[in-house]
């Protein structure tokens, strides 16, 4: 699938390099198509890796993708460079008035602080009721996904007794569900996180259908209003060493931290770790893409006044 990004975005030449067509604005410019509209909101504290990451995952349909990233701006990121920012991606107060086939909403390492703490709180909330006019399907990540259930259904997320750190198997809970078309029975999914919105409370919310779970870490996978907002509680779309990057990072830092699971050969570090998870990781974005972005929205997207009124099918 040709994504179409700017041109100098540094991501680009990686993309290239593992051999992901990957389109420039002029040359997108020359095909009569019209491209699914998808906005990133990237609260991750290093943004180009996590730009990489989701952009390799939505990497594998036929469909033409522009993508456009949000920042916040009441939040200022400390290990992603100005000129990065400045360059690349455009506030809320930019893009609000703009309307979008798909909304990624990432993770965020500020999962221990009560929601209302977070310093972009209140901007985060007026995106998220932003996007049920202006958004035809939006997908939550880890805290993203705890954000958005607790902001649409108050669902609170509770502190668990030590982090939930490596990669666990997840058991797919409703086949019929295009959102899990192609998965195996059993999966594996990597976790990174302090915190968990307990099963219990997801499958007592008659508005959610849970789609994966795990008998170790709890909720994978779950959605509501026909797949209009997608809630996934892992990180499907890290890399191979991205947990491994984690966990030396703890280590240099002094802070309390268990080696992650199910992830080294061997369970050893030194042995580095296997890549178990990615071909499931392309297989959700990709049904996301097609049966929940492309199959069901709007054809001009200005031309519908609001996607609140709309339903699936």
């Amino acid at each position: 699938m040709p994504i179409k990004i700017q041109s100098d975005l540094p991501a680009k030449a990686e993309l290239e390099n593992e051999n992901i067509f990957v389109m420039d604005e002029d040359r997108a410019m020359h095909q009569n198509i019209r491209p699914l509209s998808i906005c990133i909101l990237n609260l991750m504290p290093v943004k180009q890796d996590t730009e990489l990451q989701l952009l390799r995952a939505l990497s594998n349909t036929p469909l033409q993708i522009a993508v456009s990233f949000m920042k916040m701006n009441s939040h200022v990121s400390l290990n992603t460079p100005i000129q990065h920012l400045n360059q690349f991606y455009k506030t809320f107060d930019e893009l609000k008035n703009n309307k979008y086939d798909g909304l990624i909403i990432t993770g965020a390492p500020v999962e221990q602080i009560p929601f209302e703490e977070v310093d972009y709180w209140k901007e985060l909330c007026e995106i998220m009721n932003w996007s049920r006019k202006h958004v035809f399907s939006t997908f939550h990540i880890c805290w993203g996904a705890q954000a958005g259930l607790y902001y649409h259904y108050g669902l609170k997320k509770v502190l668990l007794p030590q982090k939930l750190f490596g990669v666990y198997e997840h058991k797919v809970m409703n086949r019929k569900i295009p959102l899990v078309r192609g998965f195996d029975d059993v999966f594996l999914a990597p976790h990174s996180r302090h915190t968990e919105v307990p099963i219990e409370d997801v499958h007592a919310c008659k508005d959610l259908t849970v789609l994966a779970e795990s008998d170790e870490a709890g909720l994978f996978l779950a959605m509501a209003e026909d797949g209009r907002k997608i809630f996934v509680m892992g990180h499907p779309e890290y890399d191979r060493v991205t947990l491994d990057g984690e966990y030396k990072r703890d280590l240099g830092k002094g802070l309390p931290i268990e080696m992650p699971e199910n992830y080294y050969r061997d369970n050893n570090p030194e042995n580095g770790p296997l890549l178990l998870w990615r071909a499931h990781a392309n297989n959700l974005y990709t049904n996301w893409l097609n049966y929940y972005v492309y199959q069901s929205t709007p054809y001009d997207l200005y031309g519908t006044p609001d996607f609140s009124s709309i339903s699936r099918g």
